[in-house]
C-alpha cells in the first residue's frame, strides 16, 4: 500500500473538488484544473478532506495510488496559492526583458532569443537579470522554467548562464598546466 496515497488532502476555504467519469476537477480562487484518473482509483470528497482510495490490488495500482494523491495535492495547492520559480541570468552584458507576451533574452548569442509565454503561465522580469515563472499548474511552471534555463545552461568555469535562483553551480578551477614549469 502506498504511504503517500493513504494521506488525506485537506481542502482550504474556497476550494472545491469533484470527481465524475474518471476526471477530477479542482476549482479555486486562482482557476480550475482537471486530471484524468486511469486505473482502479476512486476519489472520495468528505467535507474539507479528500481521500484517494484503491478499488483493487491489481499490479501497478499502488504506484497510481500515490501518484494521483500527489497530483491532487498539487492541484489543490495550485488553485489556492499558485506556484512560482525564479531564475537568475549571470553573464557580462546579459539581460532579459518582457515585450508583450514574449520574453526577450540577450544571453551572449549574436541575436536576442525570444521565448513566447505559454498559456497558463505568467512570465515576469522584476529586474534585468531576473525571471519569475508563475502559474497554477506545478508541472507547467516547472517545465517552462526548465525550457528557459535550457536556452543557456550554466557553465562551470565562470558561472555564466541561466540558473534557478536557489541553484548552486559547482565551479571548476580551470587550466593550470604550464605554470611554474621551466
Amino acid at each position: 500500500m502506498s504511504r503517500i496515497g493513504k494521506l488525506p488532502v485537506a481542502l482550504p476555504a474556497g476550494v472545491t473538488v469533484t470527481f465524475a467519469d474518471g476526471v477530477v476537477t479542482v476549482k479555486g480562487g486562482k482557476g480550475t484544473l482537471t486530471q484524468k484518473i486511469v486505473g482502479d482509483i476512486d476519489i472520495k470528497v468528505n467535507g474539507a478532506v479528500v481521500t484517494v482510495e484503491k478499488t483493487s490490488d491489481a499490479a501497478g495500482t499502488d504506484a497510481k495510488h500515490g501518484l494521483y494523491r500527489a497530483l491532487l495535492h498539487n492541484m489543490v495547492v495550485g488553485v489556492s496559492e499558485g506556484y512560482s520559480k525564479s531564475l537568475k541570468v549571470n553573464g557580462v552584458g546579459w539581460k532579459v526583458a518582457k515585450q508583450g507576451n514574449k520574453l526577450v533574452m540577450n544571453v551572449g548569442f549574436s541575436h536576442p532569443v525570444e521565448f513566447v509565454e505559454p498559456a497558463g503561465v505568467k512570465l515576469e522580469c522584476p529586474g534585468p537579470n531576473e525571471i519569475v515563472v508563475s502559474g497554477i499548474d506545478k508541472v507547467l511552471v516547472g517545465q517552462t522554467a526548465a525550457d528557459i534555463r535550457a536556452v543557456r545552461v550554466p557553465e562551470p568555469y565562470h558561472g555564466y548562464g541561466i540558473a534557478y535562483k536557489d541553484e548552486v553551480i559547482e565551479r571548476k578551477e580551470g587550466k593550470t598546466g604550464g605554470k611554474g614549469k621551466k
